[in-house]
């Protein structure tokens, strides 16, 4: 236990408090905390904390679909910075594998896209450097992996980089760290464990000293706003095989703010049907008191709505669950050594369904709710823009409904916003930055705009945002849905836009409406020569919606756009089409 000298000018209740926290604290921690506390006093002039004369470098790679790996690597940065350390962000899309060697301290945080696929930014930077052999010898390193436990194959681009690392040479400072959704605890420990391991060598931070006035409250992802819905439209129209709705948010008071091609984080809640069935499938008491992660204690059923994913079925659940019952009939299904039979069980099943299939005798609340993971929040593309729209943020959300293994399914968010929230209901929301998703710096800049179905929400703020600056750079929209009568989303507002000029032209494709289906890919192709032509005026491409099909089909339409009107080989095509995701001309934001 530390102790302070008895002249130490500290009060009798100060001294107790410092001298309870600065024992809690190891060896390192205090060691940076004395450098940090000696630049405090000897390095402020001004209100301003002068650097240090040798800082410890330190590179952070990151790789990111969504944007949290790039926001995860700035929080890194700044902490870093406050550290001792000469900090430097580095995006895998800009990153050389060549150079690898010359980042002696490097910190790499990379998000797992899909079922194990790296994130579209660090595809090349993947690819070269899992079948590379850069020498590392002298590179100290850790991994901090993103990911999804629904996935099979969670965190695996994580894994694979960690393992590549240390398979060229580099020595590992600090055990990978796996993330779920739920990722803040996970990083928070992991870069509090790390950064003592380089020796940081410049002492105390570089930047500002801190403000002593600090904002009442904070809205983000950790404390998400209460938004008041102020409007709801049921875009589809009654024939329409879909459920689309239009929703406006009031922001006002939140202090948030955001960018045309941001998204909107949602924590929403579980339905009472849902819950009711977990209860009743689990045979618990809805009453019975448990204790959830942060400490808060809250009746079963009440966190089951509101805190823990009661839906999504992992391999994790799975093998917790049968660990926890005694099941070896479900502890053999969830074996990593089938894969193949544990992927066929759980496709369109639910939680509900292991614990309707494998029933539990001597189950506790208290038990249960530690197998299940924080309820993630969902991220929608804000489909309206800020200048045009001061106190609001407006969404675009299909309401997911299905039906799988006899019974009725639904998406938790998207049936919440549906069903759930109606006018003047309080949704907890947070925004998220989407920096790989921007309109072009310069308004004059032609953009072609993919977005069938809901895909189509950030192109709808990206033309209100041109109609308010009065851009003068040409805009394309290709949309398509199913039938022109029900699922023209927004079709009068494309119509006013057109008229006033804020877009220039409206391609649409809608599958049923003949005998053959038409797509927004099959359009492109249709008018191959004029989109070459507007690329090659450098012309932004952008593409929003469905990953697994959609993406991919337009991709290829584009490759073969670029190779008929460009008169380039196939391998010439994809480099152009890597050069112009390189320079931030072709960007996408799929699902």
């Amino acid at each position: 236990m530390i102790k302070f000298p008895e002249h130490a000018p500290l009060t009798g209740a100060d001294r107790e408090r410092l001298e309870a926290a600065l024992s809690a604290l190891s060896g390192d921690q205090r060691q940076w905390l004395s450098g940090y506390l000696a630049g405090l006093s000897g390095s402020v002039a001004g209100g301003a904390v002068v650097a240090p004369a040798a800082a410890t470098p330190l590179t952070i790679l990151y790789g990111t679909e969504s944007g949290n790996c790039e926001e995860l690597a700035d929080r890194t940065a700044k902490k870093a910075k406050k550290s001792g350390f000469k900090p430097k962000m580095l995006n895998m899309s800009d990153a050389q594998v060549t150079d690898l060697s010359s980042h002696k301290n490097l910190l790499v945080i990379v998000s797992t896209w899909g079922d194990g696929e790296p994130p579209e930014t660090a595809e090349r930077f993947y690819k070269e450097f899992m079948n590379g052999s850069p020498q590392l010898d002298g590179v100290k390193y850790s991994v901090c992996a993103l990911g999804d436990t629904s996935y099979e194959q969670f965190c695996q681009t994580g894994k694979d980089v960690d393992a590549r690392f240390a398979e060229l040479g580099a020595t590992r400072v600090l055990d990978r760290v796996d993330c779920d959704v739920d990722y803040e605890d996970s990083y928070e420990g992991w870069l509090s464990e790390v950064l003592p391991t380089f020796g940081a060598s410049g002492g105390a931070a570089v930047g500002a000293a801190p403000s002593a006035i600090m904002p009442a409250v904070e809205y983000g992802k950790k404390n998400p706003f209460p938004a008041e819905v102020s409007e709801k439209v049921l875009l589809s129209g009654e024939g329409s095989q879909k459920e689309t709705w239009h929703i406006e948010l009031d922001l006002e008071g939140s202090g948030l703010s955001y960018e045309v091609g941001d998204v909107l984080g949602v924590k929403a809640k579980n339905s009472a049907d849902v819950v009711e069935a977990v209860v009743a499938a689990s045979g618990l008491d809805a009453g019975a008191e448990v204790t959830l992660k942060d400490g808060s204690k809250k009746p079963f059923s009440e966190a089951l709505a509101e805190d823990l994913d009661i839906t999504a079925l992992s391999r994790k659940f799975a093998q917790s669950y049968a660990e926890l019952i005694g099941s070896k009939e479900l502890a053999a299904l969830a074996d990593k050594a089938d894969a193949a039979k544990f992927n066929e069980y759980s496709d369109g099943r639910q939680i509900v369904d292991v614990l309707e299939d494998f029933p539990a005798k001597d189950l506790k609340a208290a038990e249960f709710v530690k197998l299940l993971r924080p309820l993630p929040p969902r991220l929608y593309s804000i489909a309206s823009s800020m200048n045009e729209h001061p106190v609001e943020v407006h969404l675009t959300v299909a309401a997911v409904r299905y039906a799988s293994h006899g019974k009725e399914r639904k998406g938790v968010a998207s049936t919440a916003l549906a069903d759930i929230y109606q006018n003047g209901d309080q949704v907890p929301v947070f925004v998220q930055p989407n920096k790989r998703f921007r309109l072009p710096e310069n308004d004059e800049t032609p953009i072609i705009m993919v977005g069938p179905g809901t895909g189509v929400a950030p192109f709808r703020a990206f033309v209100e945002e041109r109609g308010v600056r009065e851009a003068e750079g040409e805009s394309w929209l290709f949309f398509g849905d199913q039938r022109y009568s029900y699922d023209f989303l927004y079709q009068l507002e494309w119509q006013d836009h057109l008229k006033s000029g804020a877009l220039t032209k409206l391609d649409v494709a809608f599958s049923r409406d003949q005998p053959e289906k038409v797509y927004v890919q099959h359009k492109l192709l249709e008018h191959a020569a004029e989109v070459y032509a507007w690329l090659d005026k450098g012309a932004h491409f952008y593409v929003c919606g469905d990953a697994e099909r959609m993406a991919g089909d337009v991709h290829q339409a584009l490759e073969a756009i670029v190779q008929e009107q460009g008169g380039k080989s196939a391998e010439e095509a994809t480099a152009y089409l890597e050069q112009l995701k390189k320079d931030g001309r072709y960007q996408r934001d799929v699902y």
